[in-house]
């Protein structure tokens, strides 16, 4: 009998996985779109209506990107993306790498679209132009989750995955994390409000929510009592004091600079992601997926990352924490719908149990996906036993995803390293910088020694005791 290797076992179950959707793939129109000379650049649609790129240069080195792009808001366009950003994309070409990736067919929470059509575009990907001598899955924010899911589900399909600055915290983890900021304004700023903040019927309502609740923040922005409250739930969210490039870096001890620059991202919390994407994703999960019960909101600040500023802030308007922690404490708190939790947790928590190498960037002063959510795919990874797997690294900017294409062609060519070698080799900050300024010396190296914080509201399906 024949003992095939395990780079055979992974080209002999993708060929099956192309003969199986060749019919249905090639039986839709796909149109070759002009491009320069050196690139080959394809259109397509999958049976599931999502579209696809490809773009597969003359000297391909063997290597296929399957690139997993971010959040699309229900009602926008949705097209489909094969890398970050086009310069990214113009050096990845050049070093001779092809590129790939699908719309999804559904914009929003789409997980249960996404992998399936990534999927699927990898393997019309292997039916036009062969099998690829290695397959990298990567991912910017959202897209982070789904190449994590990949990772975990279909570690046949790949030899390795990257995730920018990606929601590998999961699903149900990123929903409750999310609640507890609102949860913190509604109840201290807002006591008497009839502002919903689970269950939203629609869009409409779920924009009149967010409204409401952002007049209310900027109205205690001119008070030091809601300066200091509006600190205290951009806390319980980590929320970064510098997490704009636009923003003046504020100094450790300036806590007014640091407020003002958190209430500018907690209002974009409001507008983005606490309401109008939440009622997105509970449509999908089929009701509720988070809650605030038995949480000790004290303990919370405890852990977070800004604790310090807030006290300060507190202590600068007269104003007693510890009877507001109480407040929260006393507060009716918010149950899940079990169902929706159960939906959630299925397809998109993670058991932190990775097969194939995954190497992770993110941005220190993220505040949508916050870095700490680095510390929660840790976390599960090392209880599934599977901690030699994975790497993170750490840019030294603000922002989500405010990553130069330098730095993100450092982490790729990382990643290859490791699959190379069998083992990490040279991941230190200096190496990445140095890294970077060889892949690109237009653009910066900012990478830095950083240790996240813990994420305050983990859930993985390695730790049962989370899932209650």
């Amino acid at each position: 009998m024949t003992t095939r290797t395990p780079t055979a076992r992974r080209t002999a179950r993708r060929t099956a996985c192309a003969a199986a959707l060749l019919l249905a793939v090639t039986a839709l129109p796909t149109a070759a779109v002009a491009a320069p000379a050196t690139t080959s650049h394809v259109e397509g649609r999958l049976p599931s209506g999502a579209t696809y790129l490809m773009d597969v240069p003359a000297a391909w080195n063997g290597t296929v990107l399957l690139f997993s792009h971010g959040y699309n808001d229900t009602g926008r366009p949705n097209p489909a993306q094969d890398a970050p950003d086009d310069a990214t994309k113009a050096l990845l070409l050049k070093e001779g790498y092809a590129l790939v990736g699908s719309s999804y067919a559904t914009t929003g929470w789409a997980v249960t679209d996404a992998v399936p059509d990534q999927l699927a575009t990898l393997s019309a990907f292997t039916d036009r132009f062969g099998t690829a001598r290695r397959t990298l899955a990567w991912g910017r924010s959202y897209g982070g989750l789904v190449t994590t899911a990949i990772a975990e589900r279909h570690p046949d399909r790949i030899d390795g995955s990257l995730s920018l600055c990606g929601l590998v915290h999961g699903g149900v983890a990123n929903w409750n994390n999310t609640l507890d900021p609102v949860f913190a304004l509604k109840t201290l700023l807002a006591p008497g409000s009839d502002v919903p903040l689970t269950g939203l019927p629609d869009q409409t309502a779920a924009t009149d929510a967010a409204n409401a609740l952002t007049t209310v923040v900027d109205s205690a922005q001119s008070t030091a009592d809601g300066r200091a409250r509006i600190a205290l739930a951009a806390a319980l969210h980590n929320i970064p004091v510098w997490n704009q490039p636009t923003q003046t870096r504020p100094a450790a001890t300036d806590w007014d600079g640091q407020q003002a620059n958190q209430y500018d991202a907690v209002k974009g919390l409001l507008k983005i992601a606490a309401f109008n994407r939440r009622q997105e994703a509970e449509v999908r999960a089929g009701g509720n997926m988070s809650w605030n019960t038995g949480v000790d909101y004290a303990a919370l600040l405890g852990r977070s990352s800004v604790r310090k500023e807030v006290t300060e802030l507190y202590k600068k308007a007269g104003l007693s924490l510890r009877a507001d922690l109480a407040t929260l404490d006393r507060a009716p708190r918010i149950s899940a719908d079990p169902s929706a939790v159960t939906w959630m947790s299925r397809t998109s928590s993670f058991t932190g149990r990775l097969a194939t190498p995954q190497f992770d960037i993110h941005t220190t002063g993220d505040a949508l996906v916050p870095v700490q959510t680095e510390s929660a795919l840790r976390r599960a990874v090392a209880a599934a036993g599977e901690a030699p797997l994975l790497r993170q690294a750490y840019v030294d900017n603000a922002g989500h995803c405010t990553f130069s294409p330098a730095e993100q062609l450092a982490a790729l060519h990382t990643l290859e390293d490791r699959i190379t070698t069998g083992g990490w080799q040279a991941t230190d900050p200096k190496a990445l910088d140095a890294k970077a300024t060889a892949a690109d010396p237009t653009t910066p190296a900012r990478y830095v020694t950083y240790h996240p914080s813990p994420y305050l509201r983990p859930y993985d399906l390695a730790h049962p005791a989370d899932r209650r």
